[in-house]
């Protein structure tokens, strides 16, 4: 998951009025290793988890009448907080363009926004509940780069099952489409609940995922057979896109298990003859 990694000098030159200030509010910013730098991750991350909370309670009527205006105050201070670090973010590198429009750059403005708009339209800033994919940053203040490690080989995995995955999906919606449009013929003279087609094909697709809301049911004989035969077929449904990833997984698997006998690094292509890290000879 390498959007989760923002190199602030990256594709950029150094501007000639960069600053010894601006370097050291990078430092502490940007970079994990200082303690100056460790205790802002530290402040920032119980600061995100705090605008969650207060954004939680703020939604329950019964904490309204007495800590509404609090819980307000509150989440105005965080966003301002949220406001001014970004502004420093920008600051702070040499290309604020690119880091605007960088995944964090992106996800750090749609933070702050929902509040200054709801002084606009009412309401909106429930939408800063997105501050929780701020939390993300954990794997790389807390140096997880084993779990950053798996995830990209599951994003890996699904994006080379994707051709199968879109065949396999096309696949399902013919299939609900005809479904729905035959249990309408067979229902809707006798059942209201199947009104259109529409509605059928959404009662198809609820079955064949094996949701069964019961919102609404066949109630002919025909209907409930055509129904068992869809809810049989949702078991392949659920199990089809999940051997296909499945497969994928096994095959990154396969391919980041050749290790180096030297340096014990792996990730190596299948065909590899030497190590990418040391050069040795790949038994």
């Amino acid at each position: 998951m390498d959007f989760l990694h923002f190199d602030s000098r990256e594709n950029s030159r150094k501007p000639e009025n960069f600053s010894p200030f601006r370097e050291k509010l990078h430092e502490i910013i940007f970079e994990a290793e200082t303690p100056a730098g460790k205790l802002f991750d530290v402040v920032l991350l119980v600061m995100i988890g705090l605008s969650i909370l207060v954004l939680m309670l703020e939604t329950v009527p019964s904490l309204q009448p007495e800590w509404g205006a609090t819980l307000l105050k509150i989440e105005w201070g965080i966003t301002i907080f949220f406001t001014i670090e970004y502004l420093l973010r920008l600051y702070s590198v040499y290309s604020p363009r690119l880091y605007a429009i960088s995944f964090l750059g992106i996800i750090d403005l749609l933070s702050i926004m929902p509040m200054y708009l709801d002084i606009i339209y009412p309401g909106i800033h429930s939408l800063m509940i997105i501050r929780a994919l701020r939390l993300l940053r954990i794997f790389r203040i807390f140096k997880l780069n084993n779990f950053l490690n798996q995830g990209n080989t599951i994003i890996s995995a699904v994006r080379e099952s994707m051709p199968k995955l879109t065949v396999f999906l096309f696949f399902v919606l013919i299939n609900v489409t005809i479904f729905g449009s035959v249990l309408y013929l067979v229902e809707h003279n006798i059942n209201p609940q199947f009104e259109s087609i529409p509605v059928s094909i959404y009662w198809a697709i609820v079955t064949l995922t094996t949701v069964g809301y019961g919102d609404i049911s066949p109630s002919t004989g025909i209907g409930k057979f055509i129904a068992s035969v869809i809810m049989i077929l949702g078991y392949a449904v659920l199990a089809v896109p999940t051997g296909i990833v499945t497969s994928s997984l096994m095959q990154q698997k396969a391919h980041n298990t050749i290790t180096c006998t030297n340096c014990g690094k792996d990730g190596h292509d299948t065909d590899a003859v030497y190590c990418k890290y040391c050069g040795s000879l790949i038994d």
